[in-house]
């Protein structure tokens, strides 16, 4: 399952003309890629950007996107799923989705995902917070030594993040151990466009 993320930017100020371009025909203009979830930023995205997943047949995403009469530019990364996410079922859940991109060495995807997977048994059992990791993704192409993992998880809201920074003991000793195998992070926190 090859997935992409796209990062579009809108030739005017606003994101909703590029929205509505892309979803008139029922998402026809990605075909025959399909969308996995469409975002606008809350923080850390402009206000004329957008963020795609798509999925299936990607590889012709970004010309297709650009093609549109309301985007400037964009930018797409290829990526395949490493532990989750486990179902091609589109996102649909409202609420906050933040995207953490993680800088790492290609020889270190498998360990991180690993780590991920075992710190969200208890991450994600938790009553002080609602968070569901929704996929950890490494890029498609590792053939150089250093590339990007994208991580987006589910949160009800910006409350359950913050709480969420101070997890379970055992969560939180595989976050560590996962933050030592990456050189960087940045995060966009989200909302899921209808």
């Amino acid at each position: 399952m090859t997935f992409a993320f796209t990062r579009l930017r809108a030739s005017d100020r606003g994101f909703r003309e590029m929205s509505g371009a892309i979803s008139a025909d029922g998402d026809a203009v990605l075909s025959p890629a399909r969308r996995w979830g469409a975002f606008f930023g809350l923080f850390g995205i402009a206000s004329n950007e957008l963020l795609i997943l798509t999925l299936g047949d990607v590889d012709q995403v970004n010309d297709r996107l650009v093609a549109l009469g309301s985007v400037r530019d964009a930018e797409t990364l290829l990526l395949e799923p490493t532990v989750r996410p486990t179902s091609e079922t589109p996102l649909s859940r409202e609420g906050l989705y933040v995207f953490r991109f993680f800088e790492v060495a290609h020889r270190d995807v498998d360990q991180i995902a690993a780590l991920s997977k075992q710190a969200w048994e208890s991450f994600e059992s938790t009553s002080d917070y609602a968070a569901e990791p929704k996929a950890l993704f490494c890029q498609a192409d590792r053939s150089s030594e250093r590339g990007r993992m994208l991580l987006l998880t589910w949160y009800d809201g910006f409350e359950s993040w913050l709480t969420s920074r101070n997890p379970h003991p055992d969560a939180r000793e595989n976050f560590l151990r996962r933050r030592d195998l990456t050189t960087g992070t940045v995060a966009y926190a989200t909302r899921l466009l209808a």
